[in-house]
């Protein structure tokens, strides 16, 4: 799979790679008439791999709801780069 770009992070303490398949992020418009794009917003999609780059869905399960909020604040601060 290619991907936009890889970050060296861990997930359960684990080292491993994350792959960012997509990322969007939409600054904060006070003109906008819904509520998303007044306030912004910023979706990103990745898939954990082994340090090697190859998929580890095994270490996916392992995510707890912090490394998956951790690692999506690890790729938007990537991204201003």
């Amino acid at each position: 799979m290619t991907y936009l770009t890889k970050i060296e992070t861990r997930v359960a303490g684990i080292p491993c790679i994350v792959g960012v398949t997509s990322f969007v992020s939409v600054r904060g418009n006070v003109s906008a008439d819904n509520e998303m794009d007044y306030h912004g917003y910023t979706e990103c999609e990745f898939e954990v791999c082994d340090r090697r780059g190859r998929p580890a869905p095994w270490l996916a399960r392992k995510m707890s709801t912090g490394d998956v909020s951790r690692i999506e604040s690890e790729i938007a601060e990537y991204t201003k780069h």
